[in-house]
């Protein structure tokens, strides 16, 4: 199993064993002790799954007090997984990263809290699972507008598919001020 860090501080990409013989393969999905030592949180409260259609594009989401990290994976079809550093203290603050996830690639990526989290799917469908470190909360999620200028992010999709929540997300900047107005002081809830 490797961790990669990413040029994004806590940002990883998770590339699990995969043993395969005549009958298939099999794989640890997640190991506590393994996952930690490899630099992730201890703990997870929360497993969710999506099921979307190609060009579909969800995000990009975070909770402002009660910051999620997120283990993603794919089980069927193809995405492009991107996070957004959203910590005001940190070196990467504004900067994204971004990764293909794949049944058939295995590829796991950890989003740490402080940071946006979306994806787009780039085959005919796609299921996606994630682990959560926090509980949703949706009177704490905001969303950031997927082609917000002042972020650049280079979607592999021209016209994507939004859910009407999505198609009315803020500009990073308002998001910007409404996490600064919420922690005035070094955004420390931010940066676990």
């Amino acid at each position: 199993m490797r961790f990669t860090p990413t040029e994004l501080p806590g940002v990883i990409v998770i590339e699990p064993d995969v043993h395969r013989d005549s009958r298939g393969y099999f794989l640890v999905t997640y190991h506590a002790q393994k996952y930690v030592a490899g630099g992730l949180p201890a703990a997870f409260v929360q497993d969710n799954q999506s099921c979307s259609e190609r060009n579909t594009l969800r995000g990009l989401h975070l909770q402002l007090r009660t910051p999620q990290g997120k283990l993603v994976r794919v089980v069927d079809g193809e995405i492009w997984d991107v996070a957004v550093d959203v910590r005001p203290a940190s070196p990467t603050f504004g900067r994204w990263f971004a990764v293909y996830l794949s049944a058939e690639n295995f590829k796991q990526l950890y989003v740490p809290t402080g940071c946006a989290h979306g994806f787009c799917v780039t085959s005919p469908t796609a299921l996606v699972e994630y682990k959560c470190t926090a509980l949703y909360d949706p009177s704490d999620e905001v969303g950031i507008a997927y082609n917000d200028p002042a972020l650049a992010i280079a979607w592999p999709v021209d016209t994507p598919i939004l859910s009407q929540r999505d198609s009315r997300n803020a500009s990073w900047d308002d998001v910007v001020a409404r996490m600064r107005a919420l922690h005035p002081d070094t955004h420390s809830e931010l940066t676990r």
